[in-house]
């Protein structure tokens, strides 16, 4: 079943000036995520990359980086952040289909093989199908009553010490200005879940990526600017003070403070990417598809 509403043009969304990037070079140090180890040598997860197809993965993800790089230019900050063992949750903005393999790719040039959350119905596309599966796709039956076991899934994903990534919004951005909307609240239910089921908070950071809204993929020259930040560790140490206490699951007012400050935070870095402050008027919620002020997030 298709989304609600629909994402505003490519032609709405300028492109992300040089003069911009320039400015976000003084700041942080950028690289090129779509080679192998941007941020210096790196450690390998082994076992990871054995066990998930390694031929075909790096056939794969080679092909993916050429053809990233000849549709635009990718500058990515913060991965030296990605740890190189254990589990660890990675959530990213949504913003165009083509912002997911930028996350992606970044993530597999740093030696680590996250499994992900993506629509099931991608898992059957031609061809394109067979390679979201290859690469760790962990599929989501969106609108099938099925949450609840996806997200259990998905706790089992890192329990068992692999790394998760998730588009929290569930899918692209429904802003017409193109900001991170409301989240859904799987990505807080699995994050305290599997950090209660760990004894440890298990580590989440945000990955906001923007520039790919203005490529027109069929002419993609001159190439446009697209610039990831993989930000630093997010803090929720505080809702999982008293998890001993909690019952069958988190509370859903911790899992709700917890998507409203993930939220926030994508907001935040994403407004230093482009330059530009977020609406006044706040928000994009997307259950009733308006914009809603911060304060009644």
């Amino acid at each position: 079943m298709a989304s609600k509403g629909k994402p505003s043009p490519r032609s709405a969304v300028p492109a992300l000036p040089d003069q911009q990037v320039a400015l976000l070079a003084q700041r942080h140090r950028l690289v090129d995520p779509t080679r192998y180890y941007p941020t210096g040598h790196r450690t390998p997860a082994l076992d990871e990359i054995d066990g998930q197809h390694p031929v075909g993965t790096t056939r794969l993800l080679r092909g993916v980086s050429q053809v990233v790089r000849d549709s635009c230019r990718v500058y990515a900050w913060g991965l030296e952040r990605v740890p190189q063992t254990g589990p660890f949750i990675t959530a990213a903005t949504h913003v165009t289909q083509f912002d997911v393999f930028i996350p992606m790719m970044a993530l597999f040039h740093q030696g680590r093989r996250p499994r992900y959350m993506a629509k099931a119905e991608m898992a059957h596309w031609p061809l394109i199908g067979s390679w979201f599966r290859m690469v760790g796709m962990q599929p989501v039956e969106r609108k099938s009553g099925k949450a609840r076991s996806i997200e259990e899934e998905s706790i089992s994903i890192i329990t068992s010490g692999r790394p998760l990534t998730i588009w929290p919004e569930g899918t692209v951005t429904r802003d017409p200005l193109k900001w991170p909307m409301s989240l859904k609240p799987g990505v807080g239910f699995i994050a305290l879940e599997a950090s209660r089921q760990l004894g440890r908070m298990v580590p989440l950071y945000p990955s906001i990526t923007w520039g790919a809204a203005s490529i027109n993929h069929k002419w993609p020259w001159p190439r446009k600017n697209v610039v990831m930040c993989y930000d630093r560790l997010l803090d929720y140490s505080d809702l999982l003070e008293d998890m001993d206490q909690w019952g069958a699951e988190p509370p859903k007012q911790s899992v709700h403070a917890l998507c409203v400050r993930l939220r926030n935070r994508m907001e935040e870095v994403m407004a230093e990417i482009r330059g530009e402050e977020p609406p006044a008027a706040g928000y994009f919620d997307y259950v009733t598809m308006t914009r809603r002020p911060r304060s009644e997030q």
